[in-house]
């Protein structure tokens, strides 16, 4: 912990642009002048001895506390507290400012506090933090300016507090109650959805008959057995295999609502593996660019979800082509079975959607691909805007050509039977846990 250095305070700087005036009619007589000096030594004296006197770093203990894992893409707590260690009979007021990982976004990491007299409690300062990215950060020390007893100086330390934590998608989106509404309320788009918990192709129970029910359910023989009407009730398949493919090449390092498309993928990937698993599914995780990266076989259990979040947060975009054949050669390769295959991708650019159709569309029959991408709102609104100027006609004309790639694209591959999800980064989480419940609900795996 350093000694410390002085830091004038604004009473200081006040008293000293107040004697600034006798300087200034210093100029109408030379007495002024000396008031002038007289005055700023009195202030630079007083300074002085402000700060010999100002609580030392020994006087607080400080220590800062937060979750060694952290959520990427929302708001996460940090706490850090103060306790008074001398005996001093007057409070103590200090300023602190924590050092957050520079590429997070924080608020209140400066703030102001009393300490009251002698030792007390600790007292805790709370802001808040967003990484903008998953993988490792390090927090760096807390500094401290003690105020003396005149209130002209402080004396700033700083107090070594250096800390690494883990950056993981947005583990909050995973909670029970978020999962039992995220189909339903993280987009408008996705309001009106709703699973159909009657639907499914495995047998459940038998219940008696509603009027309502669906004739083609009724169990004639049971009926019979039981003296009154009775209608199978039916639910998704279990144990079926899902894959996500996640592409980490090029066209995911863009950004979107201050993101990475990747994180984007990552956050609504992991929201999909929790609801699969917990719905007795196997799931499987690929992540590739120009080659794999990481690799997850189709499996279940609670473990498997640790092991999928351990294996993707550090997972980053790289600035080069994805191979999609090299991707899919490898995954299938080992699967199977029939497979609900989620590729988490961007379709803007016409020569890497080629190779994507070509490949993609290869998986039919034998699996059902559902393709999913982010909706560049940015984009859209400039293919459909009216441009104010030559450089808006451009940016519109550009806009609407990947507009119209994309929905060839789109087109062709819903021709062949996959399926295709497109939703703004708000909704996107939503967009593809509807696709999947959609999936299970109608029997189509």
């Amino acid at each position: 912990m350093s000694a410390g250095r002085p830091v004038p305070t604004g009473l200081a700087v006040a008293l000293l642009a107040a004697g600034l005036l006798p300087a200034a009619l210093a100029v109408a007589s030379p007495a002024f002048g000396w008031l002038a000096l007289a005055t700023d030594v009195a202030v630079l004296a007083l300074c002085a001895v402000d700060f010999l006197r100002a609580p030392r770093a020994q006087s607080v203990r400080v220590w800062r506390r937060v979750e060694p894992v952290l959520s990427s893409g929302t708001r996460n707590a940090v706490h850090v507290a103060l306790e008074r260690q001398d005996t001093g009979t007057a409070p103590l007021h200090v300023e602190v400012r924590d050092e957050p990982p520079e590429d997070m976004a924080s608020s209140g990491h400066r703030q102001s506090l009393t300490l009251p007299a002698a030792r007390s409690t600790p007292q805790e300062l709370t802001y808040f933090v967003t990484p903008p990215s998953r993988g490792d950060a390090r927090f760096g020390d807390v500094h401290l300016r003690l105020r003396g007893p005149l209130g002209l100086c402080a004396r700033q330390v700083r107090v070594p507090a250096t800390m690494d934590v883990k950056v993981y998608p947005d583990l909050t989106a995973l909670t029970r109650e978020a999962l039992a509404l995220a189909h339903a309320s993280d987009a408008p788009s996705a309001r009106t959805q709703r699973r159909r918990a009657s639907e499914g192709r495995e047998f459940e129970s038998l219940r008696e008959y509603r009027p309502g029910d669906d004739y083609r359910h009724i169990d004639w023989k049971a009926s019979a057995r039981h003296a009154h009407t009775l209608v199978r009730t039916w639910q998704p398949e279990q144990h079926q295999p899902v894959l996500l493919l996640l592409d980490c090449g090029r066209h995911m390092a863009g950004r979107i609502q201050e993101r990475r498309k990747l994180d984007h993928a990552v956050d609504a990937a992991l929201r999909l593996a929790r609801v699969g698993l917990e719905a007795g599914d196997v799931v499987g995780v690929l992540a590739f660019a120009s080659g794999v990266r990481a690799y997850l076989p189709p499996r279940k259990g609670r473990e498997h979800l640790r092991l999928i979040t351990e294996s993707l947060y550090r997972t980053e975009a790289a600035l080069e082509e994805s191979d999609y054949g090299r991707a899919f050669d490898f995954a299938f390769a080992r699967q199977t079975r029939r497979a609900l295959v989620v590729l988490f991708t961007d379709l803007v650019d016409p020569d890497a959607s080629a190779s994507l159709l070509t490949r993609t569309l290869a998986l039919r029959p034998r699996h059902l691909p559902v393709v999913a991408s982010l909706l560049d709102e940015d984009v859209q609104a400039a293919a459909h805007g009216v441009p104010a100027q030559t450089q808006d006609a451009y940016a519109r004309q550009a806009a609407a050509r990947l507009e119209t790639e994309y929905r060839r694209t789109a087109t062709t591959l819903r021709d062949a039977g996959a399926l295709v999800i497109r939703a703004p980064a708000r909704g996107f989480g939503a967009a593809t846990l509807n696709a999947y419940l959609d999936v299970k609900a109608r029997g189509l795996l």
